[in-house]
């Protein structure tokens, strides 16, 4: 099993979803998160003084899924996270040693 931490543009989570559910991914966590890459923040004005925004708003997608569905699972963020801009993102895959479904107390591949 590996766990998939994908950080996106807030903007692309519905298509995100939609990509996901479509091939069959049941079950996600989301949360929003700031932080900054590459892309280094921005500069806005309010009030007539300017400040510097270094932290931007992403969406943290998270899922589990076994061995054999990564690879789809990661085609499916890529094209629809994908802007082609600079901050579309990054998508983290670690092992998962142990999955329990607290109701049932399935375990492993049953428990996903």
């Amino acid at each position: 099993m590996k766990k998939i931490e994908a950080y996106i543009k807030p903007f692309k989570l519905d298509e995100v979803k939609n990509a996901l559910t479509e091939i069959g991914m049941v079950g996600m966590s989301i949360g929003e998160v700031r932080g900054f890459g590459r892309q280094r923040g921005h500069t806005e004005v309010y009030r007539g003084s300017e400040y510097r925004v270094d932290f931007l708003p992403k969406i943290r997608v998270e899922l589990v899924v076994s061995d054999d569905e990564v690879d789809r699972a990661i085609e499916a963020i890529l094209n629809a996270a994908r802007t082609g801009q600079v901050g579309d993102g990054k998508i983290f895959v670690l092992p998962v040693e142990k999955a329990i479904r607290i109701r049932t107390g399935e375990t492993d591949e049953s428990a996903i």
